[in-house]
C-alpha cells in the first residue's frame, strides 16, 4: 500500500520563506532517514511556491491555463513523502512522527491520501498499458 503525505502549504511556505535555522531541515532528514532504514520511502521533496506554478482547468474538452500564484493557501500543497507501508495503522504511525513541516514551528498541517494501485480497476487494456510502463513504486 502506498500513501503520500502532503505537506499543506503556509503564508510562510508560499512567500518562499525558508527555516530561519537547521532545525526542520534537520528533523525532516532524521525522520526520511528513519522512512529509508525501515525500506518505506519511495520520493519526497518540498515544492516551490504556488508563484512558480500554474493550472489546467478542464471543462469537457476545453482547456483553460491559468497561472499562479494561488490566493487559497490553505488549499495549496508545499510538499509531499511517497511511502510504502503493510498496513494503514503502520502508515498511521509513521505519519503521526511527521516533523511539523510548519517554518518555526509555527502552525502546520499534513493529509494522508493512499495511492491507489493497478490492482485496484478492473482488468483491460488501460490498466495493461500503465503496467507495461513500469513506473517507480507501481504494484506488479
Amino acid at each position: 500500500m502506498r500513501f503520500m503525505i502532503i505537506v499543506k502549504a503556509t503564508s510562510d511556505s508560499e512567500t518562499g520563506v525558508m527555516p530561519e535555522d537547521e532545525t526542520l531541515i534537520s528533523e525532516m532528514a532524521g525522520y526520511h532517514e528513519e522512512l529509508a532504514k525501515a525500506g518505506m520511502l519511495l520520493d519526497a521533496s518540498g515544492l516551490q511556491p504556488s508563484s512558480k506554478g500554474w493550472r489546467i482547468k478542464y471543462d469537457g474538452a476545453k482547456r483553460t491555463f491559468v497561472d499562479g500564484p494561488f490566493a487559497e493557501t490553505k488549499e495549496l500543497v508545499a510538499g509531499y513523502t511517497l511511502i510504502k507501508a503493510n498496513t494503514r495503522e503502520e502508515a498511521i504511525e509513521w505519519t503521526k512522527r511527521f516533523p511539523n513541516p510548519a517554518v518555526d514551528g509555527q502552525r502546520g498541517e499534513i493529509e494522508v491520501r493512499q495511492l491507489f494501485e493497478l490492482e485496484d480497476f478492473e482488468p483491460g487494456e488501460g490498466v495493461e498499458r500503465f503496467r507495461k510502463l513500469n513506473l517507480p513504486g507501481q504494484a506488479m
